[in-house]
């Protein structure tokens, strides 16, 4: 894949990943799981590190390291008309920026790229915050663009938490 150091891609690529990250934002806020899915590949992976340096996920401690399988186990666990965690449910803001493109395979229009997120979630009277950077991989498809992976480093990883994280950030 050929990197982006000069920032050689196109506008409209640009602007393609930029609309891609945001729709997603929109679509987890929304609670919108059949629409979500779907946005990553057949072999698509969520990972969310212990630690900033961690260069692969299997067969080692993560906060999520989920497939497909996995992502739609957690979505009706807590879709579920009785999961106690979700009484009340909660409320989510994504907002997502700094859209950078590392690098676009030219062949297949692949692309890596990293950008910086801030999440708010009420619930229960209180809110919490979460900040920190996004790194996708992602497949170009007929359909658009398709999660490959997506990493996703939090600032204060090895903060306290009062009850787990029960979405995706």
């Amino acid at each position: 894949m050929a990197g982006n150091a000069n920032g050689a891609v196109s506008a409209e690529t640009q602007r393609a990943v930029e609309q891609f990250l945001y729709r997603q934002a929109e679509v987890l806020d929304e609670r919108r799981w059949d629409d979500w899915l779907p946005l990553f590949t057949d072999d698509g992976l969520y990972w969310m590190p212990v630690s900033e340096d961690q260069d692969h996920g299997e067969g080692v401690p993560n906060i999520f390291y989920e497939d497909a399988f996995l992502m739609d186990m957690r979505i009706k666990r807590i879709s579920h008309p009785r999961a106690h965690s979700q009484r009340p449910p909660n409320r989510m803001s994504h907002v997502v920026s700094n859209v950078v493109i590392d690098a676009e395979d030219p062949e297949t229009g692949d692309i890596v790229a990293r950008s910086r997120f801030h999440v708010s979630e009420y619930r229960n009277d209180e809110m919490r915050h979460f900040a920190g950077k996004y790194r996708h991989e992602l497949a170009r498809t007929d359909g658009g663009y398709r999660i490959r992976l997506q990493r996703v480093d939090l600032v204060n990883v090895e903060g306290p938490w009062e009850y787990v994280l029960q979405y995706w950030l």
